[in-house]
């Protein structure tokens, strides 16, 4: 593993440890060029996965790149960063799982919706503006109308 300071090609493991949900490990190594620690995680993939765009580009999926956009849409809220990881863990999971190699931004983005709208309701509205393309404040308090009508019983 190449050292993310000075990128020497060797390091060495300290610790090994499964993540909470099983689905990964979490690795502390220490290079053995500089002496830096730091830490990977090892993932299970069952497959690789082409996301196909709404403009008709194709590009590998990358669970970074959804994590990265769930992070920003719960930004500053009271979520636990573990929490975040597992909807991520099973999100990616389902899509493995679904059969095709092929899976449209469509059908990722319904799955982050199904997932947030449990998780917090203004994340699941922040997703939603990007998602949906909010072109003005109307839309937005349009769907959080929408939001909050279905969450009173």
């Amino acid at each position: 593993m190449r050292c993310p300071f000075c990128a020497h090609d060797d390091s060495q493991v300290k610790d090994s440890r499964s993540t909470e949900d099983g689905a990964a490990i979490r690795r502390r190594r220490q290079c053995e060029g500089c002496g830096a620690r730091f830490t990977t995680f090892e993932r299970i993939q069952l497959r690789d996965l082409i996301v196909l765009k709404s403009e008709g580009r194709r590009e590998s999926f990358e669970r970074d790149k959804l994590a990265r956009s769930v992070a920003i849409a719960c930004r500053k809220r009271p979520i636990d960063v573990a929490r975040i990881d597992q909807m991520v863990s099973g999100i990616q999971r389902q899509l493995e799982t679904m059969g095709d190699a092929e899976i449209r931004s469509q059908q990722i983005g319904a799955l982050v919706m199904e997932g947030l709208k449990g998780l917090d309701s203004v994340a699941y509205i922040r997703f939603a503006s990007v998602y949906k393309d909010f072109a003005e404040a109307r839309d937005f308090e349009e769907f959080a109308g929408n939001v909050a009508e279905a969450a009173t019983p």
